[in-house]
């Protein structure tokens, strides 16, 4: 055998070795992690026992479940959250934006569900509907002791599908009967309004799925009412948790330049290539004549 041949499958050999070694090195640390997971899990099965066994009440095997992935996912950071089918689905409509209903703002007062207000221009509103309305009956359904999400999927439903409901009204000695039909419900993530000549004010509650849009919207009207032109503008965010990245996106836009730095607005970051986006000034480029700088 010739002294290059016997290099080459020395070489050969070395190269499998070391292969062979990674291989372990790598399979050695899933092992090590696999069991480390599998102690973990070992951990928690065995304190749900001991919580179903020993704590002073009964507890449901769903509520302790569910509590211990809410800690685990409030525990990593302020945002990230643990929702349940309804709660998600709730926020689902929330960020939409419109949902087929009546157009009332409910909540629970001692037990009874109680009207806070009713929206402008829908079924409800006008109605007749009230503030502080005790809804007593939905369709058949008494209400004493429902909870909220069983209301709300109660009342709202498809545009055009009809719904009754009966209302305890302070001061009124009978029941009010109000039919009502369900139509495609609107809901107002801002507000805007002239403060006084020149000078406009927007507020935005949260940054739904029309914000941006009904923010651009503002802003024209804004300027229709003051011959054309502001002066300053009032953008108030107070209390305002958050929402959609790319409604928020789309409100910054209008003032930020595409000139500044390299015209990045926001950007997220993460572990899968999916998390990885940004978002960078276009308005100016798009409408570079209507631009507001306010």
């Amino acid at each position: 055998m010739g002294r290059s041949r016997k290099i080459i499958l020395s070489l050969i050999l070395i190269i499998i070795i070391l292969a062979s070694a990674i291989i372990g090195i790598i399979n050695t640390r899933k092992s090590i992690t696999r069991t480390d997971d599998q102690d973990y899990i070992r951990l928690f099965v065995e304190v749900v026992a001991i919580v179903k066994k020993h704590y002073v009440e009964e507890v449901e095997s769903k509520k302790l479940m569910q509590n211990a992935v809410k800690g685990m996912l409030a525990s990593l950071d302020p945002h990230s959250e643990y929702l349940a089918a309804e709660p998600f689905k709730e926020m689902q409509v929330h960020m939409s934006g419109s949902f087929g209903g009546l157009g009332i703002e409910i909540n629970m007062l001692d037990g009874k569900l109680v009207v806070v207000s009713p929206i402008e221009d829908t079924p409800a509103f006008k109605a007749g509907i009230k503030p502080a309305d005790h809804i007593w009956k939905i369709d058949d359904k008494l209400t004493r002791g429902m909870n909220i999400s069983k209301a709300v999927s109660l009342m709202r439903g498809e545009k055009g599908t009809s719904v009754t409901l009966t209302i305890l009204r302070n001061g009124s000695s009978t029941p009010l009967i109000f039919p009502l039909v369900r139509d495609t419900i609107k809901t107002k993530s801002l507000k805007a309004k002239t403060l006084e000549p020149g000078f406009g004010y927007i507020g935005i509650a949260e940054f739904q799925a029309r914000t941006g849009e009904d923010f651009t919207n503002a802003l024209k009207k804004l300027r229709e009412d003051n011959g054309g032109t502001l002066r300053g503008l009032v953008l108030d965010l107070r209390f305002n948790p958050g929402g959609l990245v790319d409604s928020a996106f789309m409100v910054a836009d209008r003032f930020i330049g595409e000139g500044l730095s390299n015209g990045l607005i926001v950007y997220t970051e993460g572990r899968e290539p999916s998390a990885k986006r940004s978002w960078t000034a276009m308005w100016g480029k798009r409408n570079p004549a209507t631009r507001w700088w306010c």
